[in-house]
Parts: C-alpha cells; structure tokens; sequence
C-alpha cells in the first residue's frame, strides 16, 4: 500500500490502491481455471473383428447399393447392417478382381452426423469405386 507524503495540506489519500486486489483476483481466476475438469469427449465406434468371416450379407460382383434411412438404420443391398459390418464389407470388396462399385443413397431425413461416419468409413477403405444416387429427386428442389 502506497502511501504518499507530497501532498501540501497533509490529508489523507482517499484513493484505494487497487494493485493488490487485481492480484488476489488474477491468483483466484487462476486456481479456479486449473479446478476446472477437463471436459473428455468419447466416440464410440464397432471395431471390425478379425479372421471371422463376413457376415451373411448379399454381395454383388457388379455393384452394391449403401443406403441410410431416416431412422438411421444402415442397409446394404436391402439387409441391415452395423458400421462394423460396413467395414468388414469393404474389405471384402477388395477381394474381387474387378471392385464392384458402392452406391450411397441417405434418404431425405437421415441423420447428417450418421452419413458424415459412413462417409469417414468409406473413404478411409479406399473403395475405387463411388458414387451418389438418388440426389436426381432434389434436381429442382430450392429453398423458398
């Protein structure tokens, strides 16, 4: 605390100095900061197993169609699958000669977050083959 004697007429200094509680309040702010827990976020995804066999799932040569519904269910070629069983799959597709091409189709009323981790889980199989379909419906679709 500062205390000054310069003043001509000796009152008392009617200022408070402030300095020390700026100091109190930033070692506080601190200690508050450093309580705080670290806030963990989790992602839960199936893992593939491995060496089983895949699962009884129709596989075509030519081409296999990927669709998402707007209950978020996952069908290949009409039967529903997991996201594990996703990957599983593509890797299978691998083993032909010649890839057979994957088709997406989300239906209008999917789940974004749900396609976005379908979309991950292609791109992350390297699948040579594809491509969108069914986005011909919203062709002349426009917000108003």
């Amino acid at each position: 605390m500062a205390i000054s004697g310069s003043k001509a007429d000796a009152s008392p200094m009617m200022e408070i100095n402030t300095t020390s509680l700026i100091d109190v309040m930033l070692v506080l702010l601190i200690m508050f900061i450093i309580t705080i827990p670290v806030a963990t976020n989790a992602v839960n995804f199936d893992l593939p197993q491995r060496g089983g066999t895949p699962p009884p799932v129709p596989m075509n040569p030519v081409k296999n169609k990927l669709v998402l519904t707007a209950q978020n269910t996952i069908l290949w070629n009409g039967s529903p699958i997991s996201e594990g069983d996703l990957v599983t799959l593509l890797e299978a597709t691998k083993a032909f000669k010649e890839p057979p091409e994957l088709q997406f189709q989300p239906e209008e009323l999917a789940s974004y977050v749900t396609a976005n981790r379908l979309m991950r889980i292609i791109t992350v199989s390297k699948v040579p083959k594809f491509g969108f379909v069914g986005n011909e419906r919203f062709a002349g679709f426009s917000k108003s």
